[in-house]
């Protein structure tokens, strides 16, 4: 596989062990319209990978996380051609409060609305073992 591209994604949990997801927009262009989703995106040149994540959520929701409190969960290279570094944080935000500007809508998932849900870039398996680990 040739990666052609790069990005970062972040699973945000609130203090009830709900993830973060938003409704990506629906437009036929982009990849998996209209399906839920982990908040991330593509990096920029000389960008790392957790400049990258703390950019795209301070873009999408307007949260500037801080970077001593988000760690590193996984790096996968995507059959597509993507090389994907997943991050992690804690953080209970009021849904109400927040403004996103990409996608139709934010919601909190639980581990259970997630295993229910088709999620786009295949990431329930990911989110599955990342349930699976804070348990133990």
């Amino acid at each position: 596989m040739t990666i052609t591209h790069e990005g970062s994604n972040i699973i945000i949990r609130n203090a009830d062990d709900q993830i973060l997801l938003f409704l990506r927009d629906d437009k036929p262009e982009i990849p998996c319209p209209n399906m839920w989703a982990l908040l991330g995106g593509y990096r920029e040149p000389e960008e790392t990978p957790l400049e990258n994540v703390i950019r795209e959520i301070k873009e999408e929701i307007g949260v500037v996380l801080d970077p001593a409190e988000v760690e590193h969960h996984c790096t996968r290279e995507r059959h597509w051609g993507l090389l994907e570094h997943t991050f992690r944080t804690q953080l209970d935000l009021d849904l109400d409060k927040i403004t996103l500007t990409e996608g139709q809508e934010l919601r909190w998932f639980s581990e259970t609305d997630i295993a229910a849900t088709v999620l786009g870039f295949e990431e329930n398996e990911m989110l599955a073992e990342y349930f699976t680990q804070i348990r133990q």
